[in-house]
Order: C-alpha cells, then sequence, then structure tokens
C-alpha cells in the first residue's frame, strides 16, 4: 500500500475466526483446534496484523486475492462479492446515476429498481456486512481478553485497536440500518456457536450505533494522528453526522441539530479542500487533506477484482481513455439525466473532443463521441447508450504512473468521508432548520463552486431541489446517491424518475416500500427471529 498506509496483503480465514497481514506478516487462525503452527494473537504484533483484517474486508473479498480460490463468502464470484463492489452498486446503479450494460444475473434489475429477496447481489451485499461484523466482534472480544495482562506502549495500542474495531462495526451496522432496516444483531457478548441472532428493530440498532459512536469518540485516535486509512476522531464524527441527517428516516424523528453538531466539529477538524477537484480521484489521492476516511487500494497489495478495480475498469469501453488501466469492460456509465445537471446536452460534445467540450464545471468528467455513441439509452445493454463517466483514474495528479503501479489492479482509494461533503451536509441542515448559519452555508456551497470553476450562488438559490442537484454534482458516483435521494423523498414514489428507472424508458415511479432492500431469502428462511421487510412476499 502507499506509504504510511495500514497493509492489507494475504489473509488466512477459517470459520468465523479471523487473521490478517500486515507488513507481510503471515498470520495464523485463532481456533486452538486448527492444526497450524501458531495462533493469531501469539504475540503483540498480531494484534495490528488481525485489525489489518478488518480493514481489509472492505477492500478483499479473499485470502489469497486476484480470484485465488479462498473467498471470504459463498455463493458468489470473488470479484463480485466484494464488500465495496456491492456497496457502490447498490447506492448507485439504482439510482439516476448510473446504468449497467452486462448481463450478469440480476444486475440491471439494481437501476430498474425490481430487484426480488432472492438476489444474489442482495445477498452478497448483506452477508459482507455481517461478515465485517462478525470479524470485528471477534477481535474485541480477543483484545479484551489480553488488556488486562498487558502494560505500557502495548496496552495503549491494544486500546487503540479496540475503539478502531468498534467504529468498523459501526460503520457496517450503518450500511445495515440504511439499506435493510430491521436485521439481526450480534455483539462480542455473543459467543461464536450454533443461535440464531435476535432481530433488531431499526429505530433500537440506531440507538445502538449513537451509543457506540457517542462512547468511541472520545476513545479514539484524534485528528491527524493516525495512519492513513484508518479510523480517527474525524471519521466517527462523520458518521455520526451522517446517522443524525438521515435519522428521520431511520427512526421517524429528524436529528438535524445534532448532526450540526457533528458537522461543525469536521469543518473546525484541521481538513481542508482539495484544490484541484480531479485530484480527489486519483492514484495519489491519500495525500489530499480533504479525505476524512478512505477504503485503501493499492496496485500490488489489494490485487482482485472488486473495489476500485471493478469501479474503474467497468465504467471504461467503446474509444474511452484507459486512465492508467490495462483495458475496460464496458459495464457502467451514467445516464442523460445526471449529466444534464451539469447544464450540458448532446449537442454540446464533439467528437473531436469527446470529454471536456462545453462542460465548464470542472466536477464533471465525461465522455461522448457523438460520432459513436447515442445519448438515449434504447438497449440498456448497449455501454456506448449513455456517457461515459472519467472521474476515477489510475494515475497520479502529476498525470504521471500510479503509485505501486499495476495495469489490471488499481491504486486509487475511494473517498468514503470528505470535507466537500460536510460543507453540503451544513447547507443542507441549515435549510432544513436544523441551526447554522445561512450565509455560512451559502459560503461553503460557493467554496465548492469556485473550485468547480462555476457561478456562486445566494441564499434565494438554497433550497432543497438545488441541493439534491448539487450533492449530485460535487459526490457522483462516491456511493451517497440511493442514501441521499431517500433523504429528500425522490428514490421511489417521488417526483423524480430518471431514464429506466421502474424498466420503463422515460421512467417512472416505483413503490416505496424498495426505499428498503430485502432481507435476502436464504437468511429469513434459515433464521426464525427473523421478519422480511415490507412490501416483499414472506
Amino acid at each position: 500500500m502507499k506509504e504510511s498506509k495500514i497493509i492489507y496483503t494475504v489473509v488466512l480465514f477459517v470459520s468465523i475466526l479471523l487473521g490478517g497481514c500486515v507488513n507481510d506478516l503471515d498470520v495464523s487462525p485463532i481456533d486452538p483446534d486448527v492444526n497450524t503452527p501458531n495462533n493469531v494473537f501469539d504475540s503483540e504484533e498480531a494484534y495490528k496484523e488481525a485489525l489489518a483484517k478488518l480493514y481489509a474486508s472492505y477492500a478483499l473479498s479473499g485470502q489469497l486475492g486476484n480470484g485465488g480460490g479462498d473467498p471470504d463468502i459463498s455463493g458468489i464470484d470473488e470479484g463480485f462479492g466484494n464488500y465495496i463492489r456491492q456497496y457502490w452498486s447498490l447506492q448507485q446503479l439504482s439510482t439516476d446515476e448510473a446504468i449497467m450494460a452486462w448481463d450478469d444475473a440480476t444486475i440491471k434489475n439494481f437501476h430498474w429498481q425490481t430487484w426480488a429477496p432472492n438476489d444474489g447481489f442482495i445477498a452478497a451485499m448483506y452477508s459482507r456486512i455481517f461478515y465485517t461484523v462478525t470479524i470485528s466482534n471477534e477481535f474485541i472480544r480477543n483484545v479484551d481478553a489480553a488488556i488486562g495482562d498487558a502494560s505500557g506502549t502495548f496496552k495503549t495500542d491494544l486500546e487503540a485497536y479496540k475503539e478502531e474495531a468498534r467504529f468498523i462495526r459501526a460503520f457496517s451496522y450503518w450500511h445495515a440500518i440504511d439499506m435493510f432496516g430491521n436485521v439481526p444483531f450480534v455483539t462480542e457478548e455473543d459467543l461464536p456457536g450454533a443461535f440464531f441472532p435476535e432481530r433488531i428493530l431499526r429505530a433500537d440498532l440506531f440507538d445502538y450505533i449513537e451509543t457506540e459512536l457517542l462512547d468511541i469518540e472520545s476513545k479514539i485516535t484524534a485528528v491527524g494522528n493516525n495512519e492513513y486509512a484508518r479510523a480517527d476522531q474525524g471519521a466517527v464524527w462523520m458518521l455520526l453526522a451522517k446517522l443524525y441527517l438521515n435519522a428521520e428516516v431511520y427512526t421517524g424523528t429528524e436529528r438535524n441539530s445534532d448532526a450540526l453538531t457533528y458537522v461543525e466539529k469536521i469543518i473546525g477538524g484541521g481538513y481542508s479542500l482539495e484544490p484541484v477537484y480531479e485530484n480527489l480521484f486519483r492514484a495519489d489521492n491519500n495525500l489530499s487533506n480533504e479525505i476524512i476516511f478512505p477504503i485503501a487500494f493499492d496496485g500490488q497489495n489489494t490485487q482482485q477484482y472488486g473495489g476500485m478495480t471493478f469501479l474503474l475498469h467497468a465504467s471504461v469501453g467503446g474509444d474511452m481513455p484507459l486512465n492508467g488501466i490495462d483495458g475496460g469492460w464496458g459495464g457502467i456509465r451514467a445516464i442523460q439525466d445526471m449529466v444534464e445537471k451539469f447544464g450540458v446536452s448532446e449537442s454540446d460534445f464533439s467528437t473531436a473532443d469527446p470529454e471536456f467540450t462545453a462542460i465548464t464545471d470542472k466536477r464533471g468528467m465525461f465522455y461522448y463521441d457523438p460520432a459513436s455513441w447515442e445519448w438515449d439509452i434504447t438497449n440498456v445493454g448497449t455501454f456506448t447508450q449513455g456517457i461515459g463517466v472519467t472521474k476515477f483514474k489510475n494515475i497520479s495528479s502529476d498525470g504521471g504512473e500510479a503509485p505501486n503501479a499495476h495495469p489490471t489492479f488499481v491504486s486509487t482509494d475511494l473517498p468514503v468521508f470528505r470535507l466537500g461533503d460536510a460543507y453540503l451536509m451544513y447547507a443542507e441542515i441549515v435549510v432544513r432548520g436544523g441551526g447554522g448559519d445561512m450565509g455560512t452555508a451559502v459560503g461553503y456551497v460557493n467554496d465548492l463552486r469556485t473550485r468547480a470553476g462555476v457561478g456562486s450562488i445566494t441564499a434565494a438559490d438554497m433550497d432543497l431541489d438545488f441541493l439534491l442537484d448539487e450533492r449530485s454534482r460535487e459526490l457522483y458516483w462516491e456511493g451517497h446517491r440511493r442514501t441521499d435521494l431517500i433523504r429528500f423523498g425522490e428514490f421511489t414514489d417521488g417526483t423524480e424518475h430518471w431514464e429506466w428507472k421502474g424498466n420503463v424508458q422515460s421512467g417512472v415511479a416505483t413503490d416505496a416500500y424498495r426505499d428498503l432492500y430485502p432481507i435476502p431469502s436464504n437468511d429469513l428462511n434459515a433464521n426464525p427471529n427473523l421478519e422480511q421487510n415490507d412490501g416483499y412476499p414472506q
């Protein structure tokens, strides 16, 4: 991984027991009954190695890398089963920002919003969430057992590692509450063994995540004092702000003033806007002071076909530039509904300059050649119908080779939380009446627009419709859109009817129950404590 990053390399996983690897050190499984030379936690260094496995659960989906045949979860290809790949797909393909050309299983159902409880991709996302929760629980149990006998620097390290593991667990439980609502619930108090996890209601899971994060806040490493790509106080603040901003969706009660408290902590936390927008999405984006919490990828140390390798390759096809990769997979592209938010239309592109002609907003990084592409999507399976997106690149900010460059596997990190998002969250809270200052909000939005090279706005322009569109312009393809559309009441039965929503080319409203994904059929059938989400067949 890039310098100063926690390293994710080859790991070994047995049952629900974890191992990990940092700085090329091998780790054995925890289970004392497994015949291996050593147990996982056989040295002080092993605890950090195991912590690396928790972070790696987002970036890698198997033990050997590169589709090596030892996956974390079964029933789905390792590349497809990657946490970030599935999270991105469920958050983006279901919205007005992305559409998929492939015919793999049920993948097109996401943009159409026609998925069902037996969908394999939904089951993979659900399984990835609870895999990460489970190995986090196991890690916390082992750290708790070790802290009592530890002393000095080792004890301090263990305490810090535990808070990071609690954050990772809360982060995945946030994905659960956001995507699935009422879910099975386990913590480190639930020892491994055969039992049916209890179902926790969405509002109760909200309370649990909130309580955890408020406790972690004062214990986790301060902003700027941890290794890059490891969680610190800023990541906790941002997750709390996200939780509170979406509280009305999750619990029925708005918590915008609480969201403001944590957005203001982030804004005052020492972060700064990246001067050049596109550098946030290049292979050396670990250098940016805007990124609060990333999922880190590396061409040499995170070799597999999910994550950012998927995002960069799948978004390239036709005659698009490769931008540091060895070929495109011709899968995902934008639809006109998103691109037109940047004030451009088909006539603004030209064959002579298919990337940037007439796009004054520097955030709009698109590819469209009128000679070989079609603006209207009449066949979802044709990649060159739609508009290509060139936002993410596997090259450095100076145009040179990526760090730890590899022609297939990328070194571009996913910026999960960043300051630009916090600026827009502040503005939204003000407009929703949660406190704050309108002049300050306008200033934050204009800071983003100035960086983008577009005109400033005034307070008269600042309403929810503007902010929903501005969030798309600033944050498109970063994994936020489904959650944003639901919060603004526009994901399913609102007034936003984008191309091919509801499996109709012109777009139609869909049923509101699809604001939640279904509990996968396999888990519903296996655990009598669970109930299917409303609207889906029981």
